[in-house]
């Protein structure tokens, strides 16, 4: 026995009207179409994702492809593996960042032609320790007289080692030269370098949408072409260039004035991108990586967006309260007041307590106060009179060494 659909029982064996059999086939007809509805929809879905994967996969392959892999530092630098120093604590990393005043290609050129010539305009040890609790980027003036080794030329010859200004290292054999030079004269290993350009910088900059400064008078600078008010600015790429380049029309014109404004700057850079209108913007995120790729020459292991991943992905907690910045303990040279050389025993100290990993402190501090071991070379040597309340019983009164420099959480405009 069945059910009609009434319910009352229907004989076995007894078969539907002709109204039943038509229900049957629309039902069938529906389920049909419902079938085929949802295989497109799913076709659609498969389409969809598919456009995404492919579209994220061109993505991931033009950032990959900006780098450029320095393989010729490489090679220069396999040379002499042997003479470098070793890395004393695993995990923490000394990275090189030099900025180039080369003048090839349509952008850099139109900031003046020198045929032959080029040097570091800018160059920063970054170290990163290994616990990645902090970051220090230490600045390394170009008028700093060092013992720069024979190098190779870009033509293939090779130069003669020389005692000279610091950013003939890299005129006379580019990046590799740079690093064995750094490395001599700090006894750290470089573990990476990052090169980049004019045209780099000032697209970095455009792609966050400027950088905040804060001037205490207006800028007129020709030369930079630079004209700017006092107060709050938000600087483009091509001010910001000319800002942090400027030497004549801002502070004392000193490469010191000059070096501290790169600084500021660079913290201004970095609390900037830390924010979450940048990194959590893809609008905003992907120009800047598109940028900063397409702007850098590196060393091959870093020259892949799997080998920038793997370093900064220990910065991004980083405070912006200890990402911090100094110059490295300097005078002037005895032989050339208008040179430098290293101040010891506070450059000495700072670049073991690198070479070590041990905590580097930075404090603002008014460059004027150098009897009491402060001074625009920044280094509180522990001479100082003031009397320590801290100190803990059985605790030498005598401070750890403070560097004077500035962090990327403090704003000068404050």
């Amino acid at each position: 026995m069945g059910d009609d659909g009434s319910g009352a029982p229907r004989p076995e064996g007894r078969t539907l009207g002709p109204g039943a059999g038509a229900a049957a086939s629309g039902s069938g007809l529906r389920r049909r179409r419902r079938r085929r509805r949802l295989a497109c929809a799913g076709l659609a879905v498969t389409g969809v994702l598919a456009g995404a994967v492919g579209a994220g996969w061109a993505v991931y392959a033009k950032l990959d492809g900006n780098i450029t892999p320095d393989e010729a530092a490489a090679a220069e630098l396999a040379r002499y593996e042997n003479e470098r120093p070793t890395a004393l604590v695993r995990g923490a990393q000394n990275i090189l960042l030099i900025g180039s005043d080369t003048r090839s290609g349509e952008e850099n050129a139109r900031y003046g032609r020198d045929p032959g010539t080029e040097r570091s305009d800018t160059v920063i040890l970054l170290h990163l320790p290994a616990g990645r609790r902090s970051a220090t980027a230490v600045s390394l003036p170009r008028d700093l007289m060092v013992r720069v080794p024979g190098c190779r030329r870009p033509d293939g010859s090779r130069s003669e080692p020389v005692f000279a200004q610091f950013n003939y290292a890299f005129e006379a054999g580019g990046s590799a030269c740079t690093i064995r030079t750094v490395e001599k004269l700090t006894r750290i290993r470089i573990d990476h370098h990052v090169v980049v350009d004019f045209h780099g910088f000032k697209k970095m900059v455009d792609a966050v949408d400027g950088v905040a400064v804060c001037l205490t008078e207006p800028v007129h600078d020709e030369a930079a072409e630079l004209r700017l008010p006092a107060g709050r600015v938000t600087l483009n790429g091509e001010q910001a260039l000319g800002y942090v380049r400027a030497r004549k029309s801002l502070g004392n014109g000193s490469d010191t004035g000059r070096m501290e404004r790169q600084q500021r700057f660079l913290a201004a850079l970095v609390s900037k991108v830390q924010s979450n209108d940048v990194l959590l913007n893809p609008v905003k995120l992907y120009p800047l990586l598109d940028a900063a790729t397409s702007s850098l020459t590196t060393d091959p292991g870093l020259a892949s967006l799997r080998g920038l991943y793997a370093l900064v992905r220990g910065l991004r907690d980083i405070p912006t309260e200890d990402v911090q910045f100094l110059t490295v303990p300097r005078e002037p040279y005895v032989g050339d007041v208008n040179r430098d050389q290293l101040r010891e025993p506070e450059a000495g100290e700072l670049f073991t307590r690198l070479r070590m990993d041990e905590p580097v402190v930075v404090d603002e501090r008014d460059g004027s106060r150098d009897s009491a071991g402060y001074g625009p070379y920044g280094f509180d040597n522990g001479t100082s009179t003031e009397k320590r309340d801290d100190t803990a019983p059985g605790e030498s009164d005598s401070p750890a060494p403070t560097f004077s420099g500035n962090t990327a959480a403090e704003d000068a405009c404050a």
